[in-house]
């Protein structure tokens, strides 16, 4: 597929980044939508065709400075074929649907390119300058966002971010990852929203509840007035939106119980977000029979003298830390006091997004995303201090 030979080639993936439509048709590198003047000195588009030297699953130098083009005669801005590069015109099937017009030949003076961005631009240029003289707008950079043609990848289209930033080897350290989220309220739908944005093969969401009203001021985003008043499943409403941009976000609307606990045997990483009581304690027994890590959540909010204070705390359990976690009690199996205002649903997203980022975080930091100097499997950040403790690491006491 082209996506992944694009992303492994610095030269192919310079194009990609610089805006430029690319693509791998039948073996032959393509570039779409590069302006060009017409006989009749109207502007059109059309696409620039190069063969491909490739050893194995990398670009080599090109071996041939010629060039194909699919298009009209291309003409300078008088309307004058540009003589100057054309070197034969007659059409070409190359394969995969793809016809070629012209053939160019605009041979650098020290014989070859060095690469194909070097050739593929010089072209562009020689095409797109002429046509700017026309139209000073029109550019072969569209920065149009491309579709993600790799059936394997899990995002639906190309993941820029990450190549653009040089980390795409990073990223590669959550691919295979399913993650299982339990609870889509505030915590656990921002825990998607930066999941979504990684490349694990699944996501499974967890939830029965409805999205309602004051789910909307707890959440990413901004349901409508209209997505409200149908009330939908939570995990359906996040599910669609997040299945926009990754592939494989399965939302099940059912609570969890012992009769379907063994929906996450199949995880490999898994949220808690949330609340304690005997359902939470029965999905945990399960996730350590299974061997599971997970990483669970939690809110302790108090009113104060007319402001708020309180605690967000996440805490990793992993199967070589089961017994330390435990014997201190770090996860609450027990609901809420009276006094938490949390349990009545104030509307705090700021809290609910910073205590997502820091169980993301602590996921990206065990698959090696991050570096992990803490190795913490407890963590509180307190409030009014804006304090955070890191305690219960590996070697450590119980």
């Amino acid at each position: 597929m082209s996506p992944p030979l694009i992303s492994r080639n610095p030269d192919l993936l310079r194009l990609q980044e610089d805006g430029f439509e690319v693509a791998i048709v039948a073996n032959h590198l393509v570039i779409r939508n590069v302006p060009y003047v017409t006989q009749t000195r109207a502007v059109a588009r059309g696409t620039l065709v190069s063969t491909l030297a490739l050893s194995g699953d990398r670009t080599q130098r090109p071996d041939t400075h010629v060039a194909m083009f699919a298009g009209e005669i291309p003409c300078d801005a008088r309307g004058k074929p540009l003589t100057k590069i054309i070197n034969s015109s007659s059409v070409q099937s190359i394969g995969g649907g793809l016809v070629v017009n012209h053939s160019f030949s605009s041979k650098p003076k020290v014989g070859h390119y060095a690469d194909y961005y070097e050739k593929m631009t010089t072209y562009a240029a020689i095409l797109a300058n002429e046509a700017a003289a026309i139209d000073s707008e029109v550019t072969p950079r569209t920065r149009r966002v491309v579709a993600n043609d790799d059936l394997e990848s899990p995002f639906v289209y190309l993941d820029t971010a990450s190549s653009r930033a040089g980390i795409g080897a990073v990223s590669q350290k959550l691919e295979g990852d399913r993650v299982a989220i339990i609870g889509l309220g505030g915590t656990g739908s921002y825990v998607l929203d930066q999941v979504a944005k990684t490349p694990v093969e699944r996501i499974d969401l967890y939830d029965d509840d409805d999205l309602l009203q004051h789910n909307a001021f707890r959440g990413p985003g901004a349901p409508s007035l209209e997505e409200l008043r149908s009330r939908p499943k939570k995990v359906d409403y996040w599910a669609a939106i997040y299945s926009r941009m990754h592939r494989h976000v399965v939302p099940h609307a059912v609570r969890l119980g012992a009769d379907n606990l063994t929906l996450l045997a199949n995880a490999t990483m898994v949220f808690l977000c949330l609340d304690a009581g005997e359902a939470k304690a029965a999905i945990i027994a399960e996730l350590e029979r299974l061997g599971l890590p997970f990483i669970d959540v939690g809110m302790g909010l108090h009113l104060v003298d007319d402001a708020l204070v309180g605690q967000l705390r996440v805490t990793t359990s992993t199967p070589a830390m089961r017994d330390q976690i435990r014997a201190k009690g770090r996860i609450p199996l027990v609901g809420a006091g009276l006094d938490d205002i949390y349990a009545r649903n104030i509307q705090v997203a700021d809290l609910n997004m910073l205590n997502a980022a820091f169980a993301v975080l602590r996921w990206k930091r065990l698959r090696k995303f991050y570096v992990d100097l803490e190795e913490e499997h407890f963590s509180l950040f307190t409030l009014d201090g804006n304090h955070l403790l890191n305690e219960d690491r590996p070697g450590e006491a119980a």
